[in-house]
């Protein structure tokens, strides 16, 4: 491993003597990865796209073939093959990809084409290193299993894993979907402290933190239900809060110490209410995220 840093190293002091800065760039991405292989699916054999595309990402591979090599690139939408050739780059910009490795994030221009062997590319004119990658990715064939390393390094999970990534997205438009049926029925989102001076609102150990102006320990909060209780009697009459809660006890890869959760406060309503807004909630996100009511999930419909 030592060896291997040490050689990434070496590559990062060419680049810089080279006058390629290895940081830091700033680049203009008109297209990601999975819009291209949807836009030009259509191209056949010598057809080649009218318009230069500009994308960025990761080098995933990197397979050389002397004056001609091919690479995949993944950006946070798919991977696509990417085609550098001596004759289209010239000897100084040739001489720059050689010095890459997999793991750099690097911006490309070109065009898209079809290969002899049918799978779109883009054939690369220009290139900009974006980041240099001073650390191998894990070993490819057996990819990142490790519960606890996926887990405490999520971004190399990522990488490696790129479901993980769908997993982030099915979250974030669960998340818009909870929030745009409540807020069409009249709801506000609140946020309220996360410190208090008692440990309220559920039945679990707390973490103590201290004021230092006050000089007094605190409690970070072990729900949210207090202070969304008191904005109802302060007549809010319906109200919810998405947000954090911590809360000091046993942990494992489902449940963690602090973590999202969501409360409802409507007054006038009794819990056939309730129940009514928890279904409508869950419909509404099973459409938002998979787009029907019925959901194939491990095997079961």
């Amino acid at each position: 491993m030592n060896e291997l840093l040490k050689v990434r190293r070496d590559k990062l002091e060419a680049f810089k003597s080279m006058g390629v800065a290895p940081f830091g760039h700033r680049f203009e991405v008109s297209h990601h990865n999975a819009r291209i292989l949807e836009q030009y699916a259509h191209l056949q054999g010598d057809e080649e796209s009218e318009e230069e595309v500009s994308i960025a990402g990761r080098l995933m591979a990197i397979r050389g073939h002397g004056k001609a090599s091919f690479s995949v690139l993944m950006d946070r939408t798919s991977r696509i093959q990417i085609y550098f050739k001596l004759d289209v780059l010239g000897e100084e910009k040739y001489k720059q990809f050689k010095l890459l490795d997999i793991g750099d994030i690097i911006g490309v221009k070109g065009h898209v084409f079809r290969t002899h062997r049918g799978e779109l590319t883009v054939r690369v004119e220009a290139f900009d290193l974006l980041s240099k990658s001073l650390r191998p990715l894990p070993e490819k064939f057996h990819g990142l299993t490790d519960t606890e390393i996926r887990y405490r390094q999520r971004y190399v999970d990522l990488i490696m894993n790129p479901e993980v990534m769908d997993t982030f997205v099915a979250r974030t438009n669960i998340i818009k979907s909870i929030r745009n049926y409540l807020d069409s029925r009249d709801f506000l989102e609140v946020e309220t402290p996360v410190l208090g001076t008692i440990a309220g609102g559920a039945a679990a150990r707390p973490f103590i933190t201290h004021h230092n102006t006050l000089d007094m320990d605190m409690y970070l909060r072990i729900a949210t239900e207090l202070n969304l209780k008191r904005l109802i009697v302060g007549g809010m009459e319906r109200v919810y809060e998405i947000g954090r809660v911590f809360r000091n006890e046993g942990m494992d890869v489902r449940h963690n110490p602090e973590f999202t959760s969501i409360e409802i406060y409507q007054a006038y309503a009794d819990y056939n209410d309730l129940m009514d807004i928890t279904e409508g909630i869950v419909r509404d996100a099973a459409m938002a995220v998979c787009g029907g009511l019925q959901v194939d999930y491990q095997g079961t419909t």
